[in-house]
Order: C-alpha cells, then structure tokens, then sequence
C-alpha cells in the first residue's frame, strides 16, 4: 500500500526507533501484545478534547476504563497528539497503569503532531524517540521561553516538556476569553520573533517568508495553547506513524476511526482514506462546522445526544458505544 500523502513525505526523512529489525520491533515493549493481526477497529485518538478535559487536562476515569476494556479486547489504542511524552505519561499511561493495566495490553502514543513517540505497558514507558529534523531552533525556543516570562506569565506558561515543538499554554485558573485574546498578542510577538531569527512562519492566513522565500515553521493557536512547530508535523504524519507502528507489530485494522476536537485532526482520516485504510471520523466540537470529506464524519448527534455534549463528554460517549457494540 502506497504512502503518498504529505505524512508519507516527511515519514521518509524519520529516525526509525532503536530495536526495530528488518521492519519488526523487537524492543521488550512489545513482547507482551497479544493483539489479533486483523483486529475490527484501530483507534487514532487525538487527547486534548476527545480524551482529556480541556479545562482540567485530567481524564475521566469512565474513559481510563473503557479504553482498557478495548485494548484487552485487541483493538489497538493509539494516541496522535500535539501534547508531549511528559503529559500523556501523567495524564494518560498512569491513570491506565493505575486502574490495573491488564499486562497483555501495548499502547502507542504519537505526541508533538508526530515528532515523538513511544510505547508503553503495564510496567511503563518504553523509550522515547524524537526526530531531531523536525525540532524548532532552541535559539528561538530560548527566546519563546523569556517573552512569556516577562510578557505573558499572567495568561500562560512555557511548555517545559517539548522536546521538538514550543508551546506555551493557558493557566487553568485564567478563563479562556481573558486568555484568548491574549493569545492573538502573544502569537503576533511570535511571529515577529520569527522574522527576527530569520526564520519563515506562517499562522493561519498570514504568511512570512524567510530570505530564501520559504516558510518552514507555522504558528497554531488552538483553543487552550499555541504550538510552534515545524511545517512538516501535523495528524496526517501521526497517522503514518501509527499505521508504521502496528505494522511493525504484524497488526493490519479492518477499519479505522479517528476522533477530535478541531478541523486540523480531520488530516488523521483524511491521511487515512488517501492510503487506502477504512475510515470514519468523529469530530467532538463540531461547532466550527463539519466539512464536507470523502469518508463518513460523527459527532454525538448520531448517538442521539444534544449539542451542548463536547469534548471528553462526547468522547467518553463514543468509547462506551463501541465498548458495548463489541464486548456487550
């Protein structure tokens, strides 16, 4: 099956991690899956939104056991995220290990847009790999890191945990109005840092080429933080990961589904669909309107629920359904 989406391309300049052979990973993070080869479904999750609570980055306990219940069940659990290794360890493997992992179960999670990953199971993390190609300037990130202290500390904080991208994120104590216009000023003092370290960005509509007349570097605001990374990172190159990864385990889905909150995880199933691979997706905040796309989209309207049900809510709600359509 032929990689020929834009995740393909920046695919092919990855380190692949230490311990794989011969297209086979044989790293003792591994060793304890017992997933079926053609399980029924594969889950590409992006975390902030679907699986944890924007407002309290915490995950509900209801979701910790039902992604288990899946995993123990075979269906390969796979996190695609912008958040770091850091946070999906804290926010996401702990609670897991802590509800009584099962020792059969294998996790991938796929964090900074696709510029590091791991694995990990009822004993821990597996190691973390990093593509150095993909990272921002740790000039630039130095200076990120003092226009926030002495301009921004009172709306938000730098992301310590980073190891390719710069982001700087919201206090939870800061009510997101206050803090989303802030951002506006925040993230045009970025690009202007940008320009000064010679460096072509882009956010949104507004392009700024380098000298050479390339932008390698985009400025994105989400709704709780802004990432600055790399042109190259996004959904789609998670999506490549993830399909690399379960292959490496001998493990071809019959069928995806991609879950998330904004229009910029849609890139998972549209990377997906392009490639050949089954494909639904599940957008939690469909406020900002479902495009039209080539595969079928939910939202929690189809589980017969109102509009004001979002987020880890609607997330929680899609886990549960197909928790009971498989296990009963």
């Amino acid at each position: 099956m032929a990689n020929t989406g834009p995740a393909a391309q920046s695919t092919a300049h990855a380190k692949m991690p230490a311990g794989w052979e011969n297209g086979a990973m044989t790293t003792p993070e591994t060793s304890a899956s017992h997933s079926p080869s053609t399980p029924a479904l594969a889950l590409l999750l992006d975390v902030d939104g679907p699986v944890a609570s924007p407002v309290t980055r915490a995950v509900q306990p209801e979701i910790i056991a039902d992604l288990l219940a899946l995993a123990e069940a075979g269906i390969p659990v796979i996190f695609n995220t912008g958040r770091s290794a850091a946070f999906i360890r804290e926010q996401v493997m702990e609670p897991m290990i802590a509800a009584g992992m099962p020792s059969s179960i294998l996790i991938h999670a796929i964090c900074e847009k696709g510029a590091v990953w791991f694995s990990y199971t009822s004993t821990g993390p597996g190691a973390v790999h990093v593509d150095h190609d993909l990272a921002i300037p740790s000039a630039f990130g130095d200076d990120i890191r003092r226009l926030v202290a002495e301009d921004y500390a009172s709306h938000m904080f730098f992301d310590e945990t980073k190891l390719a991208m710069v982001s700087v994120e919201q206090h939870i104590s800061v009510d997101n109005s206050d803090y989303r216009a802030e951002q506006q000023l925040f993230d045009a003092d970025a690009m202007d840092l940008m320009g000064r370290h010679g460096l072509g960005v882009v956010r949104l509509d507004h392009h700024a080429p380098d000298s050479d007349d390339r932008i390698d570097y985009r400025v994105d605001p989400t709704i709780i933080s802004t990432d600055i990374e790399s042109v190259r990172l996004g959904k789609d190159l998670g999506a490549s990961r993830a399909v690399e990864l379960l292959a490496a385990q001998g493990v071809t889905p019959q069928a995806w589904r991609t879950v998330g909150d904004s229009r910029t995880d849609y890139a998972m199933a549209d990377w997906l669909h392009h490639n050949d691979h089954p494909v639904k997706h599940i957008d939690v905040r469909p406020a900002d309107g479902v495009p039209v796309k080539p595969y079928e989209v939910l939202t929690a309207a189809d589980l017969g629920l109102g509009d004001d049900i979002i987020h880890d809510d609607a997330g929680a709600a899609f886990l549960r359904s197909w928790r009971r359509a498989l296990l009963g």
